[in-house]
């Protein structure tokens, strides 16, 4: 029988946790501990008392899906009045205005819509670089990469191929919820198995294209299956570096609590607490993933700002455009200034990235940004 002590003194050995460790871990409500040793862990790895943060805008430029999950506010099926796809003027647009506030990332994802051939996203990504080829393209959730596959015939190696050429440089790792099938299969049966998740995240990371991996809990699933979860993500990461890709394989990883109201899956609305021990988790889990995001979109600016002492060391994006979790119930609005003096009152230094995690600009104390603007409509 593992103790939490004893997985927490081999986590801080440097040696692996496995499976059953982790359910332990899941198992218990000894929080502080775990955040404790999580902490030690992220200070191992960033020695500099600096966290991050990204200045980017999620674009959803449609809301048509076929893919049904039971856990989305955000879809309109086939055929609807509210479906909407935005034009290429409206997307340019929206990415102008995110470069004008000194914005650097563009995450867009809309609904898995049938309606798109391929050719359209190559066009529109071409158009995109064409007049902003500073932008860095993080878009399109494995889901819709797996449609596109399929109304295209071509392999995913392919499709990502042409995609990567065409202007996209990174994938997000929405529609991750719980990598096991049991539960997939109750909350999102269209949306295909756990394996296709991680086939559109590996044929990624074998062309050179970086990734990042999600989480979502609070389905009703067990403390095995989210414990297979991180196992999963963590042995695709293994499989990145020992084939020796360019890419750097999953960049982040980020976890976030089923946002329940306005859904057709009803569940109780998850604890700030099991949050925070949900991202202590990752970090002992996660050793070979160099970046935690803080999700304030979800929890709010305070609970993400905790976050940072339970092994987080970046605070997100500032999403000035989020429509998916907003459906649902959720919108924390927050500034610049304010992810500055919320990551300050932690003691940390508050430093500007991009999608790759190269530092922009450090804010040095009392330092403020020369726009003040709200994140998220």
């Amino acid at each position: 029988m593992q103790t939490v002590d004893r997985v927490l003194d081999k986590a801080l050995r440097g040696d692996r946790i496995g499976l059953e460790e982790c359910i332990t871990l899941l198992e218990s409500d000894e929080i502080e501990k775990m955040g404790h040793v999580a902490n030690e862990l992220k200070k191992r790895r960033h020695p500099d008392p600096i966290v991050t943060f990204n200045i980017g805008r999620n674009i959803n430029y449609t809301n048509v899906c076929d893919v049904y999950c039971r856990f989305c506010a955000f879809y309109r099926p086939p055929g609807s009045k509210e479906g909407y796809v935005l034009s290429d003027e409206t997307i340019l647009q929206k990415i102008q205005e995110t470069v004008d506030v000194g914005g650097d990332e563009i995450l867009m994802q809309g609904g898995v819509n049938p309606d798109l051939p391929f050719q359209y996203y190559l066009d529109l990504l071409r158009k995109i670089k064409q007049r902003f080829p500073q932008i860095i393209m993080h878009s399109f959730s494995p889901a819709e990469i797996q449609k596109m596959k399929q109304l295209s015939g071509l392999s995913l190696e392919e499709v990502l191929r042409q995609l990567h050429e065409a202007g996209l440089d990174s994938l997000p790792g929405g529609g991750g919820e719980i990598l096991d099938d049991r539960t997939r299969k109750k909350i999102s049966r269209l949306k295909g198995s756990w394996t296709d998740w991680m086939d559109v995240m590996k044929a990624a990371h074998k062309i050179g294209m970086n990734t990042t991996a999600t989480m979502v809990y609070g389905f009703g699933e067990s403390m095995e299956e989210r414990a297979l979860h991180m196992l999963r993500v963590r042995d695709a990461q293994d499989e990145c570096k020992a084939n020796g890709y360019s890419s750097k394989g999953f960049t982040a990883f980020i976890v976030w609590p089923f946002q329940p109201e306005n859904t057709n899956l009803q569940r109780e609305k998850s604890k700030p607490e099991e949050y925070l021990k949900m991202v202590a988790i990752n970090r002992i889990m996660l050793d070979n993933i160099d970046n935690l995001q803080a999700s304030w979109v979800t929890m709010g600016p305070e609970i993400g700002k905790l976050a940072l002492s339970y092994g987080v060391n970046d605070f997100g994006s500032t999403m000035i455009e989020e429509n998916v979790v907003s459906a649902a119930g959720t919108t924390h609005k927050v500034n610049i200034d304010l992810i500055l003096r919320l990551i300050r009152e932690t003691g940390n230094i508050p430093a500007q990235r991009n999608t790759r995690y190269e530092i922009l600009r450090v804010f040095h104390e009392n330092e403020k940004v020369d726009r003040d603007f709200v994140m998220q409509n």
